[in-house]
């Protein structure tokens, strides 16, 4: 006889059990949004602390606060779970960039978050990296740095709020409703600006050398 399906318990009672001390329950919501996370350190870490910091030391940080401010979240769980353990991680990432680069956040190939959380923005040199992965021969490698400059050349002509909309549906895979949630921006304003960035950035490399990047909404 075939046993029915259990139901998974929802994030606010995973939340619950977690605050009052499920071990299980706060591994398991930790592990749920890992790799999201992960994404949104490596896109967001300042450059000149690639080989100092691995986006992993930056989540072990992370988790350690959010398990310390468990209970007072469990008690009003004022915003979805996930954006806030996603808050948490980028004011852990800030305080690391500001400790390691003596408040020197920005350069020229960085730009600061349109969130009101203050977050480290993505540059686009990071950006253009994450799009076009690794090559290893040295031809394959040239054409990569030609590529790499025209992605770049296209992420910086977008409008400041369609880039960050891209960002964090594309490369942090946030859904519409939290990045509307995270930017304080209408549903339809957030939909209607990937799109439009989505369609811009297609067409800027669509005369690539080497045929353009693929993108998947």
């Amino acid at each position: 006889m075939a046993h029915a399906p259990i139901d998974k318990p929802s994030v606010t009672e995973q939340v619950r059990r977690a605050a009052a001390g499920d071990k299980e329950a706060w591994e398991g919501l930790l592990n749920e949004h890992r790799a999201r996370l992960r994404k949104m350190v490596a896109v967001r870490l300042d450059r000149r602390l690639q080989g100092r910091l691995d986006p992993s030391d930056v989540l072990q940080e992370a988790f350690l606060d959010a398990t310390a401010g468990l209970p007072a979240f469990a008690a009003r769980q004022e915003m979805p779970f996930f954006l806030w353990l996603r808050w948490l991680t980028g004011l852990r990432l800030t305080t690391l960039h500001r400790k390691h680069l003596r408040y020197q956040i920005r350069d020229a190939g960085r730009e600061v978050s349109l969130e009101r959380a203050g977050l480290p923005g993505a540059s686009s040199a990071a950006l253009a990296a994450h799009l076009l992965g690794r090559e290893s021969s040295a031809s394959a490698i040239a054409m990569r740095l030609e590529r790499k400059a025209r992605v770049q050349q296209a992420i910086d002509a977008l409008e400041p709020l369609d880039r960050e909309v891209l960002i964090l549906r594309h490369f942090e895979e946030l859904t519409n409703i939290e990045v509307a949630q995270t930017l304080e921006i209408q549903e339809a304003a957030a939909s209607k600006r990937y799109v439009r960035a989505l369609r811009r950035l297609k067409v800027a490399l669509s005369a690539m050398p080497g045929g353009s990047v693929e993108f998947r909404p």
